[in-house]
This record gives structure tokens, sequence and C-alpha cells, in this order.
């Protein structure tokens, strides 16, 4: 499978004060299973899944062209997020007895790599083979981080239409690394909102998370038995919701580790019943963040792909990851890369249909 590169846009980079060229690169397999991805922010633009009749929808949210995804209200769709995804308390963390503070950009708090993360900047590409590589250097004091951290993302797409996307990372200094990528999805299409959101049967395999107070955990890991938070069992999402504290989820899960062959366990399915698209996702990461658009606005002031508007509670994300806060929380598991060492972080997502 040939990889397809065209031109997606271009924009006016304030810093450099130049013109800027975002490329495009076009996966496809002989299901008439395509991805798409920018250079920008290494972003997945697109993903089109045929339904159970053969009929295709783009199943993940994103913008025409680079003005969506230049936009303040932009919700990091399909980027990749880094240097640390998620939250960081406080915006500081200490290592090896040395405190370092990023940028404060949710409140007090460091959110997704700060005011211009990995989502924001312009990654070198290379294709090899039916994959493109995606590279970003991101350097010393960077939005406050230590050490120089290189990073490099990489998607294919299988036969079997598996997108698999593998984050690897090297540093020069001891920093906190914790990747994701942050794709919106609806699997009714991404235009159809919440009515369908509602429709999802939503599995998780995960039998503990880590509760939070404004979104920053409090350090527990706590069962999911008896609350509304046990989705060991698939739930329509129209019940799970109403179910919980904040009328949505946005919550990270603890991923059950089995030890698989391949060193990836299950994350959760996700099943369309109307197109019976389905959707499974794997990972080697201790966590995964279930989140279902609850910021997202609820008037027409997120324009989306095709003229449509996009609102609260019209996708999900299941964005693999370590615990949010991990650095600061010495019962989390490590989120520290030391030099010499590489961080290596898979996602696969498999789409299929059930009849």
């Amino acid at each position: 499978m040939a990889v397809e590169e065209d031109i997606f846009g271009t924009f006016f980079d304030e810093e450099t004060k130049t013109d800027v060229l975002v490329k495009r690169f076009t996966l496809k397999n002989s299901n008439n299973v395509s991805v798409q991805i920018i250079t920008y922010g290494a972003t997945i633009t697109t993903i089109n899944i045929p339904d159970k009749n053969g009929t295709l929808a783009d199943v993940n949210l994103g913008f025409d062209d680079m003005n969506g995804y230049l936009l303040s209200t932009n919700p990091y769709f399909g980027a990749v997020v880094g240097r640390v995804a998620n939250r960081i308390k406080g915006a500081r963390f200490s290592i090896k007895g040395q405190q370092h503070n990023v940028a404060a950009n949710r409140g007090e708090n460091h959110l997704h790599g700060g005011i211009k993360g990995f989502d924001k900047k312009i990654w070198a590409a290379n294709v090899e083979g039916s994959k493109v590589t995606f590279s970003y250097l991101s350097k010393d004091g960077e939005e406050g981080y230590p050490g120089d951290l290189l990073v490099n993302a990489t998607y294919s797409l299988s036969e079997d239409n598996e997108l698999v996307l593998e984050m690897k990372a090297t540093c020069t200094k001891p920093t906190p690394v914790n990747l994701t990528n942050h794709a919106y999805f609806n699997l009714a299409g991404h235009n159809e909102g919440a009515k369908e959101i509602y429709e999802h049967e939503l599995m998780l395999s995960a039998d503990s998370y880590t509760p939070a107070v404004d979104a920053i955990p409090t350090g527990e890991i706590v069962p999911v038995k008896g609350t509304p938070f046990d989705l060991q069992t698939p739930k329509l999402l129209k019940n799970a919701i109403p179910e919980t504290p904040e009328n949505g989820y946005d919550n990270n899960f603890c991923v059950i580790q089995k030890n698989s062959d391949n060193g990836l366990n299950l994350v959760g399915r996700a099943l369309h019943p109307k197109s019976g698209r389905v959707m499974e996702v794997f990972t080697n990461q201790p966590g995964v963040q279930l989140y279902t658009a609850n910021f997202v606005p609820q008037d027409d002031s997120l324009p989306g792909k095709g003229g449509c508007f996009y609102k609260k509670h019209g996708a999900f994300c299941l964005e693999t990851q370590n615990y949010p806060n991990a650095v600061n929380q010495a019962n989390f598991p490590n989120s520290v890369l030391l030099p010499g060492h590489a961080y290596i972080h898979t996602a696969l997502y498999k789409f299929s249909v059930q009849k």
C-alpha cells in the first residue's frame, strides 16, 4: 500500500513570520478504509470506515482546512498531544530535588503540553513503504520542560483494518513524557452528533479508575465495581452518561494488564449497532482517558467538516496514556524518561463491522 502525499494547506506562523506548508498523507487498504494525517500536530484528519452495508463514513471529527485547526477553540481534534498529555497539578514537578515550572494553561494547572504543545507544531514527515513517520524535536526549556526530546510518531494501516500509532521518544535530561492521540470518534459518522453517540455501546477493560478533583487525580486508585465508572460489560452511552456525577465521562481508567504476546492490552470496544461499525482499542500503556466531549459547546460555535457543527456529547475519545499527574504521584506508574532510555507507546485501533 503506497502512501499518498499532497498539500493540506498553509498558515502564517506568528513566531517565524513566515508561511508554513502543511502536508497531508493518505493511508489506504483494499477494504476501502482510508486514514489521513497532516504534519500540523501529526493530526489525524480523516478516518473513512465502511458500515455493514459497505457505506463509507468519516468517523473522526476534524476540520476541512487549516483555518479550523488554528481556531483557539479547537479541542485537540486528532492531534498527538505532549510533552505531557492531560494535566500536571500546579504546573510544576520535581525531579531529583529540582523543581520545574511548566506553562499553566488551564487555570493554575498544565494541560496537554502547554500553550503551544506538540499539537500546534509542524512535524517533519518521512514515508517508508506503507508507513509514515512524523518527527519533532522539542528543545530544552520548551513550555518549561527540561532537556531536548526527540519524538517520532509512526502511523500504519493494515489489511485487517488496524490503524497503528507507535510513538517513541528519547531525551537529553530526565523529563516527564506522556504522549497520546486525541482523536474524537463517532462511529455513526463525524457529523451525527450526540443523538447517535448515545446509541453507542461501550465496554472498557478497566477494573479501577483514578478519582479526581477538578480533573486532577487525588492519588487514589479505586475499583469501578458499583460505580458509574464500571463499563466492564457493554453499556449504552445514553444510559451510562446520565449516571455520572458530571453528566459525562472525563476520567482516567486503569487498563487491565494481561501480559499479551504483543505487549498490548485491550482498552475497550465501541459498537454503533445501527451502522454495525465496531472499534477496538489496544495499548501498552497503563491508562486510558474516556472523554465524552462534555466541554464541546452546545451552540453553533464550533464548525466542523462539511458545514456541520460539533456539539456536546457528539463524540468520544479513548486517549491511551499514563495516569494524569503521574509525575507528582509516587504511587502512579513512572512517567519520567531518562537519557539513554526510550519511551515507547503503541495505540492500535481496530475497525470491523457487526452485522
